[in-house]
C-alpha cells in the first residue's frame, strides 16, 4: 500500500506537470520526422523553390527496415535527451528543496521511494515510446510497405529495455547529486561513453546495453531474435536490477548522513 500510494502521487505530480500530454506528443514528432520527410522529399522541395536547373536528386529505394531503423535513431538522440530533462530533477530536486525530508520522516521505506519513483518514469517513457512507434510503424505501412505487427513488438519490447537503462540512470545519478543540470548531464555523458567503449571494445563488449539498436536492425532484416540481441537484453535487465539497488544503498547513506 505505501508503494502503491508513492506511485499514485508521482503520476499525479507528472500529469500536473503535463508531462502526460507533452512528453507522448514529442516523442510522435519525432518517430514519424523521418518515414514523413524521406517520403515527401521531393514534395518538399518543390514547394520550396525547387532544385537549380540541371541538378537531379536521387532519392534512395528506403525499405520498411531501414525507415524504422531512422526512428529508433532519433530515440538514440532526442529520446535520451529528452529522457533525462524529464527525469533529472525527480529526486535531485525534491532533495535540494527538503521535500524529500518531510516524506521520509514518516515510516517510508528507502526501497520504495526509488522504485516508485523510477516505475513512474519508466511507465511514462514508455507508454510515450510506443505511442511513437505506433505512429512511425503506420506510416511506414502506408508510405513504404509492410512492418509485421510481431516485428513491432520485437522493438518495443528490447528497445524498451534500453530506454529503462536511461532511466534508470537518471535515477542513480539522482540519489548522489541534488543538482538536476548534473544529473541530465551525467546520464547523457555515461550514455555517450557506453557508446564509444562499446564502439573501441565492440568485439569484446558483443552483450553491451548500447549494441540493442545494431542488433534490432539485424532482427528485422531476418525476422529471427539473434543471440546476441537476447543476451544484450539480459545484460540490459541486470544493469538495470543493479543500478536501482546502488539508487537505493546511495540514497540511504546521502540521507542518513544529512
Amino acid at each position: 500500500m505505501q508503494w502503491w500510494t508513492l506511485f499514485q502521487k508521482e503520476l499525479i505530480e507528472n500529469m500536473r506537470n503535463v508531462k502526460w500530454i507533452w512528453v507522448p506528443l514529442i516523442m510522435i514528432l519525432i518517430a514519424i520526422m523521418d518515414p514523413l520527410t524521406n517520403y515527401y522529399l521531393p514534395q518538399i522541395i518543390e514547394a520550396t523553390g525547387g532544385m537549380p536547373e540541371g541538378a537531379k536528386i536521387q532519392l534512395p529505394d528506403y525499405q520498411p527496415s531501414d525507415v524504422v531503423m531512422m526512428s529508433l535513431g532519433q530515440f538514440n538522440t532526442i529520446g535520451v535527451l529528452i529522457i533525462a530533462l524529464i527525469s533529472m530533477g525527480t529526486i535531485a530536486g525534491e532533495r535540494k528543496n527538503g521535500v524529500s525530508e518531510l516524506i521520509l520522516v514518516k515510516p517510508v521505506s528507502y526501497l520504495n521511494y526509488i522504485t516508485a519513483k523510477w516505475a513512474s518514469f519508466v511507465l511514462l517513457t514508455l507508454v510515450s515510446f510506443s505511442m511513437g512507434m505506433l505512429a512511425s510503424w503506420y506510416y511506414i505501412n502506408l508510405l513504404f510497405g509492410e512492418l509485421s505487427l510481431v516485428a513491432l513488438l520485437h522493438i518495443l519490447f528490447f528497445y524498451g529495455l534500453w530506454l529503462m537503462l536511461v532511466v534508470s540512470l537518471s535515477i542513480f545519478y539522482n540519489t548522489l547529486f541534488k543538482t538536476p543540470g548534473l544529473v541530465a548531464f551525467l546520464t547523457i555523458s555515461t550514455i555517450v561513453l557506453m557508446g564509444a567503449v562499446t564502439t573501441v571494445f565492440s568485439h569484446i563488449l558483443e552483450w553491451s546495453p548500447s549494441r540493442i539498436t545494431n542488433y534490432i536492425q539485424k532482427m528485422i532484416v531476418t525476422g529471427n531474435v539473434p543471440s546476441d540481441l537476447a543476451g544484450a537484453a539480459i545484460v540490459t535487465l541486470s544493469t538495470i536490477v543493479l543500478l536501482i539497488a546502488a539508487s537505493v544503498v546511495a540514497f540511504r547513506k546521502k540521507e542518513l548522513a544529512s
